[in-house]
């Protein structure tokens, strides 16, 4: 009972006032600080499962046990953690990506005992220099393995990282008898059971505590608000926002959409921040404190902000687009509410979300000729190759590749080293069944998130059951309990400003500035910068396809499922916009259009030219066809540059012109849309070689 006692003045601490541990929550303490165990504890957001670590890591080492080792997720968790940490005394500090010029002194720090916490990204579990000169001392000296948001682990869950397959080698390395903790908040059975078997701490372990109690949060109030449109959504989140209590996240599903609706609703004068993975450190850290201190009214975050974001007193949670899986969706709708009665947890569906679903579904899992072609680069291979090397070798983007590698490095099949990525020559057999039935499981989970937005009953019930854990009870307090229908609508000026902001076309198409390294070894001998005097004009799209207002309506007829036909008159009128607001920043206006040739949609693109070509009194000198390989899908930039470098000739009536009467003026160069930028950077290369001037691209659509 005094070890009781201590744990309980040690909460005080940790959460700055009076406080007593529950008895599941000492149940745990107990099992890894008197009894040594393994215990694996899945426990909903709030329940206190970072107290749980954290007090027993301050009794084990006043006992003289090592260091804890936490493996954490997200940046912001570990920022968070160290916080808390430092209340109770407990000297915390981290290795990530974003603090790499502290490592050395956070390693001779930990060499010197002078750290009670170490939080490890999983990534930095395979860096080689921490993996040879630091992982085998602290797995020695490790007195307490904490596998936090244990639910990445498992291809199954909503969240799979595959870095977190690495922690299975850590947890050979530790000594025997080391108590080891895996959490989570998010988890039905099925990943459970995956967990447990990965980390080897399952129910059919000897001596493994299992704590699974009930993921209920009663102070979250559920609701789906449906709009007609997307100006109808907009419209009624920045009139909702001013209405909703405290501070807390608006989620969107697409980086541009945060980035777009924040921008909307500082416009309309909220406190408002953007939040996602492409934001730098310092932007996210001074993001996460104007929430934390309620400088801000919300951040519009993508899934980035999730787990482990802590701030108890979050008064709300709005979706604009659902998740695709409702233990997705219920694990960060678990950031509000945690230390209040009640807060309010609204979904507003959009039109595109299947579509998103879909492309994050076809990037998930690596494909099988994938993972042949990178084992035989790489078994081919004299030395080791950076990822930039391999990549000028195999037709994947860098995320796919990165991505790949990963699995087949915790696979045992590839090695990082300091000089980049070998083949171990370890037979490695592409398990095809599990991913399709991960894939259709993924598939099950959409048509679940479908169903929740329908369901007359209870919807918390319906997402527990998700969870299984079914309690077989209504909440009592959610919409379809308290027989409610949130108000969809907003005031017509609301109405009228979200629908000007929506149909505010434009976005900017960057310049290629460089050439991709190593061109040499696909035949295409380019290499370094790109002259300026080869490069277009920065150019426009008329929107991303991704983007709230007219992305929905170039992605209809511009994407590369779309049908051909003539260009719809809707989408000239906002090119002439567009135009409108580009042409102050000409030096002098484009003399001549010419166009890219299609082979799949030509009579788009046609009339898109001849349009502009109509309404703006210019010639159109014509279109320069692709002659080559068929365009590879979704490869990575040096193979993109690689499928049109030398496919588009001028005619010789086309080099004559620009040669001749239109030397050194400018053009606009038109195409239906752009995904790499390189067909855009290529055909106007030629025409600037031809002797054309500046030429300014101009396209419907913009894939990113």
């Amino acid at each position: 009972m005094q070890l009781r006692a201590r744990a309980d003045a040690l909460l005080q601490e940790l959460v700055g006032g009076p406080a007593r541990l529950r008895d599941d929550q000492w149940l745990a303490i107990e099992a890894l600080v008197l009894d040594g165990r393994r215990a694996l504890v899945v426990q909903r957001t709030g329940w206190g499962k970072s107290a749980v670590y954290f007090l027993a890591t301050a009794l084990l080492r006043s006992a003289g046990a090592g260091p804890t080792v936490i493996v954490s997720p997200l940046l912001s968790l570990m920022r968070n953690q160290i916080a808390a940490a430092s209340r109770a005394g407990i000297r915390a500090s981290s290795v990530s990506s974003s603090n790499v010029e502290d490592w050395g002194a956070t390693f001779e720090a930990v060499r010197r005992d002078e750290v009670d916490v170490l939080l490890v990204s999983p990534e930095r579990l395979n860096n080689p220099e921490f993996r040879e000169l630091v992982l085998p001392q602290l797995a020695k000296a490790c007195g307490l393995l904490v596998v936090d948001e244990a639910h990445c682990i498992s291809d199954w869950g909503h969240d799979f990282r595959p870095d977190y397959r690495r922690i299975r080698a850590f947890l050979e390395a530790i000594p025997t008898g080391t108590p080891v903790v895996a959490t989570t908040a998010t988890a039905p059975s099925r990943v459970v059971e995956d967990v447990a078997d990965a980390l080897g701490i399952g129910p059919g372990e000897p001596d493994v505590l299992v704590l699974r109690g009930s993921l209920d949060r009663e102070s979250l109030r559920l609701a789906v608000v449906r709009h007609g449109s997307e100006a109808e959504r907009l419209a009624w989140l920045s009139e909702k926002l001013g209405e909703l209590p405290g501070s807390g996240i608006v989620y969107t599903l697409t980086v541009a959409a945060a980035n777009d609706v924040a921008d909307y609703l500082a416009a309309q004068g909220l406190a408002v921040a953007a939040y996602s993975g492409r934001a730098g450190d310092e932007e996210r850290l001074a993001a996460e404190e104007g929430l934390l201190s309620n400088r801000l009214k919300a951040l519009v975050a993508t899934s980035a902000l999730g787990m482990g974001f802590d701030k108890p007193d979050l008064g709300f949670v709005i979706h604009l687009g659902a998740p695709s899986s409702p233990v997705a969706y219920y694990q960060q709708i678990g950031r509000a509410g945690r230390g209040l009665e009640r807060a309010e947890v609204i979904l507003a569906p959009g039109e595109q979300d299947r579509a998103i679903w879909d492309y994050f579904s076809s990037v998930s899992f690596p494909k099988k000729d994938h993972v042949e072609m990178v084992l035989a680069v790489l078994g081919r291979a004299a030395a080791p190759l950076s990822t930039p090397a391999l990549e000028s070798l195999v037709p994947l983007s860098r995320s796919r590749l990165e991505l790949l590698l990963k699995v087949l490095d915790v696979d045992g099949a590839v090695r990082r080293q300091k000089g980049g990525w070998e083949a171990t020559g370890e037979v490695w057999r592409y398990d095809e069944e599990r991913y399709a039935l991960v894939a259709r499981q993924r598939q099950l989970e959409q048509q679940a998130m479908l169903e929740y937005l329908d369901t007359p009953a209870c919807r918390m019930r319906f997402l527990l059951e998700q969870l299984d854990d079914a309690s077989g009870e209504d909440c009592g307090r959610c919409d379809n309990c308290l027989g409610l229908s949130s108000p969809a609508g907003a005031s017509a000026q609301a109405l009228a400003e979200a629908t000007r902001h929506l149909e505010r076309p434009g976005v900017p198409i960057e310049v290629k500035r460089q050439w991709p390294s190593a061109m040499s070894g696909l035949g295409v001998r380019v290499s370094g910068r790109i002259p300026e005097q080869e490069q277009p004009q920065p150019g426009r799209a008329i929107a991303r396809f991704s983007d709230l207002g007219y992305g929905q309506q170039v992605r209809r007829v511009a994407d590369r499922e779309a049908r051909d036909g003539p260009v719809p008159e809707s989408l000239v009128e906002a090119a002439v916009k567009v135009l409108a607001a580009w042409r102050p920043q000409w030096p002098v206006r484009p003399v001549g259009i010419v166009s890219v040739g299609s082979a799949s949609r030509p009579e788009l693109v046609a009339s898109f030219a001849g349009r502009i070509a109509e309404i703006g009194r210019l010639p159109v000198l014509g279109a320069v066809p692709h002659h080559g390989e068929a365009r590879q899908d979704r490869t990575n930039s040096a193979f993109r540059l690689r499928a049109v470098f030398g496919a588009y000739p001028l005619s010789p009536s086309l080099r004559s012109v620009l040669s001749g009467e239109l030397a050194g003026q400018p053009l606009l160069l038109v195409d239906d849309y752009t995904e790499s930028g390189w067909t855009l950077a290529v055909v106007a290369r030629e025409l600037r070689l031809a002797g054309a001037g500046a030429v300014y691209p101009l396209v419907l659509g913009a894939a990113a």
